[in-house]
């Protein structure tokens, strides 16, 4: 039976002139013609050319007999022996499919990789059923080639294996031509998917209580009788399920639908240039949270004579495969004699510092060519180039930025043995954060103002989408992952109730805009009374309490959380039209405007960390996984952590040195410097002014100390000496490690920075024969050694869990990751000279000046990227506090 091949070409084309009906050709034909009329060093041709039928089986000749084209080699190494991993992990690890399950390969070529792939989802399917629960579709350009290679696969042993489980059906068209069938509902109801600001705001409370009205409202707190809030209307609560808050929220459009998975193998990605590659990623319609997957292929940034090998090999298969364009270019022009393969040769080159490979024809005369219709001529110069090809390459740090810019976070990744090829399994997650060198600008009604940038830096005025991602993870974590039952406890002692903190954060935007717009506070008087402060810098000790609020002793004396959120959908407005009057000029843009709006940007962001820490306490028992990311791996993501290869060595000398901390960031200047604002880079109090300071010489770890060596030593030389991180665990005699999704077994997570108190880390590094670094050592290390959010660093969200800590080799010029902890010092948080305390927030510091606090730099995996990439940015914990996310590794004095 011939395959079922389904034509989705763009036909809108026609209707504007495609030529004989078939618009594809007529695009190719404009898209030759505007390339040969660039100038002289500019001239290209489309690399669509190249994969005509013809050129399809050039292609295949060159994977079945080019070993030095190693990326089809590494890829299918990858497939053949990690299939079932791969398809396991696009399930979140479960044995079994959804019916109705869409999988697509984007430039499906001659499947022989993509064999072991659908194999792997075969065995998947574990009943009979009537129909083929999977449909595989494979999307290319060539209905005659896709006839030929589905048709083999249902001839072949690998037929009778997908039979009853796996459909195989071809789409003839482009990738748009693919992706607009999807989001039409071409694939059976796998449509659009929603924006990310538009998916959150589905959560906001306007739309929650639009969603479930028609539900009784109840009171959510212990006590059923009706409460209002001190000064305002009585509000409804958030009606709810009895199990979750989260369950009356308004679910992703499409969760409900089975899963699309989309295969992009072959670096095909590779022939994008970087920016046009990262919209395509953010085209696909993969909807957030639904489980839709992404399998793509990337290509290292391998060695110069590897990559110009691979695409020109000696036996000159790939000269074929290239020449064979110029062929294909005169089918398209319909005239044989467009191109004279004679008068043509081709060349190949890497630009290392670019990180692309190209290919080229080269004239090998001056020759015209003429345009067949209007007999517009184009001269080339002998030895000119007409480019027909390009190759990006991927670095660890490309391809976070790839996964960044194109909304897509990673959910595995595997490798080929010799570490030339990845395959990257991603997901759209609920939100990202943009990278710091690609901050986000404002959008309004749709439209990008692009004259009006609120701020040029990363570290200034944050935008409003900016604002629109820190509340997607907010909500996130005060709607989705705090059950009822927990509103009301303390995950921690010392703490407030967790409904507390949904209450503080707008109230104290709330204050701030108040006093910055010389406005009355729009909560009620009970709201701020309650919520105005939340820090004790005593936390530890019951006895010393820090002057803030009250707040009730009864669970009945709470607002209700339906009038919390009512009041922070408000203050979330009010936030909204002052950068509306920002931008169209009813309000200027002041330094002293812009601080506020930097500072309470970062304290909600700060207290959204400190949440996660007090709720990681309870992940398992109470706190809920993190919606709309996958449920790691963990037998795939220990088995490659285990695999990974130690540095060459354990530590690193620095130093003697100079180094340059903090930053001049006057806040007395706000009230008359107009000039700066959006060049500017806001910092907190203690951060200023810049110092510079000696270091001297030392030796520092090259990776923080571990969950494995903590727990040797916790167990075989010191009880008596250490405390239990409270981090870890004991379940069924066993000690586990605490993560969001739950306990994990210390088998999984040995590899992992170990979280304790400075005293705890400052005892093993003694032992040890070393100590912990102090803040202008442990700096200097970062300056050197850190690659930041855009080098793949564990911080903004990229894991809601530490992963092992890394170090680049001398590809990376060195740099890693620490794996997503802050870091202790051993240096006092205290004044400096020219300390002067914020007068916006004239405690912030100051009252944590008490020789109990120590310094730490970095970032966690919950912290936000604009926080942990802030060189300047320091934190503080009191050394005996157990609960942040800090760890340390162990410096050596040096004679």
């Amino acid at each position: 039976m011939s395959p079922e091949i389904i034509n989705i070409h763009n036909h809108d084309a026609v209707a504007s002139g495609g030529r004989d009906g078939d618009p594809v050709i007529f695009d190719i034909r404009t898209q030759i013609l505007d390339g040969l009329s660039r100038p002289i060093g500019e001239r290209q041709l489309p690399t669509m050319l190249l994969y005509d039928e013809r050129g399809l089986r050039l292609y295949d000749d060159i994977t079945t007999n080019v070993p030095e084209y190693y990326l089809f080699s590494a890829e299918e190494d990858i497939l053949k022996k990690h299939s079932d991993d791969i398809v396991r992990a696009m399930h979140q690890g479960e044995s079994q499919v959804s019916t109705d399950e869409v999988v697509l390969e984007l430039g499906a070529g001659a499947l022989r990789k993509t064999s072991h792939i659908l194999r792997g989802l075969s065995r998947l399917v574990n009943e009979q059923t009537n129909s083929p629960p999977i449909t595989y579709y494979a999307l290319d350009l060539e209905e005659n080639e896709l006839k030929r290679t589905l048709g083999e696969i249902a001839a072949s042993k690998i037929g009778k294996d997908l039979e009853d489980k796996v459909s195989t059906k071809g789409l003839c068209g482009t990738y748009h031509d693919g992706i607009k069938y999807i989001q039409t509902g071409g694939l059976g109801g796998h449509g659009s998917h929603p924006s990310r600001i538009a998916d959150r705001l589905a959560n906001r409370f306007n739309d929650v209580r639009r969603e479930t009205h028609p539900l009784p409202p109840r009171d959510i707190s212990p006590h059923s009788s009706a409460s209002s809030v001190s000064g305002s209307e009585d509000h409804e609560a958030l009606s709810h399920s009895d199990s979750t808050v989260a369950s009356s929220l308004p679910s992703t459009p499409g969760v409900s639908q089975p899963p699309l998975h989309i295969m992009f193998l072959g670096s095909s990605i590779g022939n994008f240039d970087r920016e046009s590659a990262a919209k395509f990623i953010g085209s696909l319609p993969l909807r957030p949270g639904s489980g839709d997957t992404l399998l793509l292929g990337l290509d290292h940034d391998n060695d110069k004579e590897l990559i110009e090998e691979a695409y020109n090999d000696k036996r000159g298969y790939t000269k074929r495969f290239i020449m064979n364009g110029l062929r294909s270019a005169c089918n398209v022009m319909d005239n044989e004699s467009f191109f004279d393969g004679e008068k043509w040769d081709y060349v190949n080159h890497y630009n290392v510092g670019k990180r692309q490979h190209e290919a080229f024809y080269v004239s090998k005369c001056k020759q015209i060519i003429e345009d067949p219709t209007t007999g517009k001529e184009f001269v080339f110069l002998e030895n000119e180039r007409l480019k027909v090809e390009e190759s990006f390459k991927f670095s660890d740090a490309d391809a976070y930025t790839l996964f960044s810019e194109g909304n897509v976070r990673p959910i595995h990744r595997w490798s080929d043995s010799k570490s030339r090829y990845s395959l990257w399994l991603l997901e759209r997650p609920a939100f990202i954060f943009p990278l710091l060198t690609s901050p986000h600008s404002y959008t309004r009604k749709g439209e990008l103002v692009t004259k009006t940038r609120v701020s040029s830096t990363p570290f200034g005025v944050p935008s409003p989408e900016d604002w629109d991602t820190l509340w997607a993870l907010w909500d996130t974590i005060t709607l989705r992952m705090i059950p009822p039952s927990m509103l009301y406890q303390k995950p921690i002692d010392l703490r407030h109730i967790c409904l507390f903190y949904l209450g503080h954060i707008p109230a104290f935007l709330d204050i701030h805009l108040s006093r910055l717009l010389q406005e009355s506070h729009s909560e009620p008087v009970h709201f701020k009374d309650i919520f105005e402060r939340g820090i004790d810098p005593n936390v530890d000790d019951p006895t010393i309490c820090h002057t803030h609020s009250q707040v009730p002793k009864k669970d009945e004396d709470w607002p209700q959380l339906g009038a919390i959120l009512q009041f922070q959908s408000h203050v979330r407005n009010r936030l909204l039209r002052l950068y509306d009057d920002l931008l169209s000029g009813r309000r200027s843009l002041t330094r002293r405007v812009a601080r506020v709006l930097f500072m309470t940007y970062e304290h909600e962001a700060m207290h959204a960390e400190t949440l996660l820490y007090m709720l990681l306490q309870r992940a398992g028992t109470g706190t809920l996984p993190p919606p709309g990311f996958s449920l790691p791996p963990w037998s795939l993501l220990a088995e490659s952590w285990e695999a990974a290869p130690a540095p060459a060595s354990d530590r690193v000398v620095l130093g003697p040195e100079m180094i340059v901390l903090g930053h001049n960031d006057i806040e007395a200047e706000d009230a008359y410097d107009w000039t700066s604002v959006r060049q500017h880079e806001f910092g907190w109090d203690n951060e200023k002014p810049q110092r510079t300071v000696h270091v001297g010489k030392f030796a520092i770890e090259w990776r923080p100390i571990t969950n494995g060596q903590f727990y040797e030593f916790y167990t075989t030389q010191s009880k008596h000496r250490v405390e239990l991180p409270a981090s870890w665990v004991i379940e069924g005699g066993e000690m586990k490690i605490r993560t969001l999704y739950g306990p994990v077994p210390m088998h999984v997570a040995k590899h992992w920075p170990v979280m304790t108190t400075y005293d705890n880390l400052s005892t093993y590094a003694t032992v040890k024969g070393g100590r912990i670094p102090t803040e202008p050592e442990l700096r200097l290390f970062y300056d050197k050694f850190e690659c930041g959010f855009e080098g793949g660093a564990n911080f903004g969200f990229r894991n809601w869990h530490p992963v092992p800590a890394t170090t680049g080799g001398e590809r990376n010029g060195g740099k890693g990751s620490n794996g997503g902890v802050w870091e202790w010092t051993s240096t006092i948080f205290d004044k400096h000279h020219g300390f002067v305390p914020s007068s916006l927030y004239p405690g912030y510091s100051v009252d944590f000046f008490d020789n109990n606090h120590q310094v730490v730099l970095g970032g966690s995996y919950a912290t936000i990227p604009r926080i942990a990439g802030h060189r300047t940015f320091r934190n503080w914990y009191q050394r005996n506090y157990p609960y942040p996310w800090v760890g340390a590794r162990i410096a050596y004095d040096l004679a």
